[in-house]
């Protein structure tokens, strides 16, 4: 399971995110509020500005302090770190 620290001690699921996106346009505004409605909204700004909406596959819409750039970079895997998605052969 990979974990994504989205901001002051916040950490996220990796497996679980679908998506890392601005909050400056109206359709992410909208999600943001309807999830907000929904009761799915879960802010980890800490009282800063909102720079990056992670969406998960459970519905549920996180805000983050931290840029869209920054997070993505600390959900891909670092170099000396095996992928899952490749197995080394076994002889």
């Amino acid at each position: 399971m990979k974990l994504i620290n989205v901001g002051f001690g916040n950490i996220v699921s990796g497996d679980r995110v679908i998506a890392i996106v601005s909050p400056d346009s109206a359709p992410i505004k909208r999600i943001v509020q309807e999830s907000k409605d929904k009761g799915l909204l879960i802010d980890a700004t800490c009282g800063r500005r909102t720079r990056a909406v992670i969406i998960t596959d459970s519905d549920h819409v996180i805000l983050s302090a931290i840029q869209t750039e920054t997070i993505a970079g600390r959900a891909e895997p670092k170099d000396d770190e095996p992928r899952e998605d490749t197995a080394e052969d076994e002889d």
